[in-house]
């Protein structure tokens, strides 16, 4: 099983518009984006609900975009696992994640159910 070039497109713009600040704190474009069940585990090892990331507050995220090293791929018919690299300015600091989401499809739209994120130092 593999997804086609316009799925992994379609998930990595997603994933991207999670970090554009437009997007990410537009409740409307979130409680589509994001499933009933979401459960995140963030940078901080701080666990989230789907009702605090939609109730998230809005502020500048200064993402680098395109996000590095991203890959998708099918674990299972209609549900992809999505893997990158972060990095984002808050203040002098260059805070840099290793992030995983899951996706699946569902009345052919992709619906996240899952995302981490990991603190890294360097791309070593």
């Amino acid at each position: 099983m593999e997804l086609s070039m316009g799925d992994t497109g379609e998930l990595e713009r997603l994933e991207t518009d999670l970090w554009r600040t437009e997007t990410r704190f537009d409740r409307r474009w979130v409680n589509e984006a994001v499933a009933e069940d979401f459960v995140e585990i963030g940078r901080s090892g701080r666990v989230n609900s789907r009702a605090q990331v939609v109730d998230a507050s809005s502020e500048p995220i200064n993402a680098v975009i395109p996000l590095g090293n991203f890959k998708a791929r099918l674990i299972a018919a209609d549900v992809a696992l999505v893997t990158y690299n972060s990095a984002r300015t808050c203040g002098d600091e260059v805070q840099r994640g290793r992030r995983s989401s899951i996706w699946s499809r569902e009345s052919g739209r992709w619906i996240l159910r899952f995302h981490q994120g990991t603190p890294y130092t360097d791309d070593r």
